[in-house]
């Protein structure tokens, strides 16, 4: 499989604030690559150094192993769909699909397959002959896709197409641009804060802070085994738990904090694992807490009380204080649980992440 866009060193600076930092990312033929990251990381910027509505500070892009640093976005072959519809108000839905290509000079005939052939995959036909106005903001958005679609690029570019969206609409949306893209085989960057829709859409992530790229792996990896702890932090709702404390022994690792010592034995240490003894974090997933009778089966279990209750629908989550600090676990939504409620909690510290406090690198 060959490398469809290539980033290489890439850096961008508004006057003395640097944006994206020398950054490397090759993205496969056919791959799905989600950019991740909270508000202000970069990652609509580097979007938009590689469609080229920005010039880079310094570094170099390649599509399809053509260097498209410099030239202009229509001689990049990529088509970008926006937050924002963008659409004209005043043409109908095909005029609007059809634009692009008219300008271009593209042949009439030509025109009209592509514009079928894109309402075909994106079921937007009976939409043809409507202006925006009368459009829902779902079918807008199918528009704005189906724009980029007939352009019959290698490259699509998607920033946040889903954000001005309801939740279920949205939903909807993500199922069909997966659709999409096994349909199309083409490759696709996609920015986005919403970790689900990261989750359920990308071959792989890029997880962003700070002009930097600190994880790029299949969602799995990153969920199982986040390099950091802003990584971890990052992804997964509801969050994980972090314990602050303290790491004791080589041999057998035991982590303490306030009046909890957990033993560490099972945990799969990276490279050294640091020192192994000083200040950590412990991070663990609520999903990975055992709760009742299943806690006594795990390696570590305790006695806690419920603090918290909160129904979500599907499940439960439940709120406790593990060594002082503030610990939630979920539990089947059919489980009766009220504040105050003597529990017995316990999980697998194999399951876990180990982060330093210092750098917050996973040990």
């Amino acid at each position: 499989m060959g490398t469809s866009v290539s980033i290489q060193d890439l850096s961008l600076s508004f006057g003395a604030v640097t944006v994206l930092q020398t950054l490397n990312l090759d993205v496969a033929d056919g791959e799905f690559i989600v950019l991740l990251g909270p508000s202000g990381c970069g990652k609509s910027t580097l979007l938009n150094c590689i469609a080229g509505l920005l010039d880079v500070s310094q570094g170099r892009i390649f599509i399809k192993g053509k260097n498209v640093t410099w030239e202009e976005p229509k001689d990049r072959g990529i088509g970008m769909v926006f937050q924002s519809y963008a659409l004209y108000p005043q043409m109908t839905v095909e005029k609007n699909l059809s634009f692009g290509l008219r300008v271009a000079g593209t042949p009439r005939e030509e025109i009209a397959k592509r514009i079928a052939r894109a309402a075909e995959i994106l079921q937007i036909e009976p939409l043809l002959q409507r202006k925006p106005a009368a459009l829902s903001g779902g079918q807008r958005q199918r528009v704005a896709i189906g724009r980029a679609l007939v352009r019959d690029v290698d490259v699509f570019l998607f920033d946040e197409p889903l954000s001005n969206l309801d939740a279920k609409l949205r939903a909807e949306l993500r199922v069909e641009i997966k659709l999409l893209h096994r349909k199309l085989q083409n490759t696709m960057i996609y920015v986005t804060h919403d970790q689900i829709e990261a989750m359920t859409l990308a071959d792989r992530i890029a997880v962003m802070k700070g002009g930097v790229i600190q994880q790029l792996d299949a969602p799995q990896t990153i969920y199982n085994r986040p390099v950091n702890r802003f990584v971890a932090g990052f992804l997964g709702s509801p969050a994980m738990n972090f314990l602050d404390g303290q790491l004791n022994g080589v041999s057998s690792p035991v982590f303490k904090t306030g009046n909890v010592s957990v033993p560490l034995d099972r945990y799969a240490f990276e490279g050294n694992g640091g020192s192994r003894v000083g200040p950590c974090v412990f991070g663990i997933r609520p999903e990975h807490i055992a709760f009742g009778d299943a806690a006594n089966t795990m390696p570590f279990a305790t006695d806690a009380e419920v603090e918290i209750v909160e129904p979500m629908g599907s499940d439960t989550l439940v709120w406790t204080k593990l060594g002082g600090h503030n610990f939630s676990f979920r539990v089947e939504a059919e489980k009766t649980l009220r504040n105050g409620d003597p529990i017995r909690i316990g999980f697998d510290p194999a399951r876990a992440s180990l982060f330093e406090t210092q750098s917050g690198n996973r040990m």
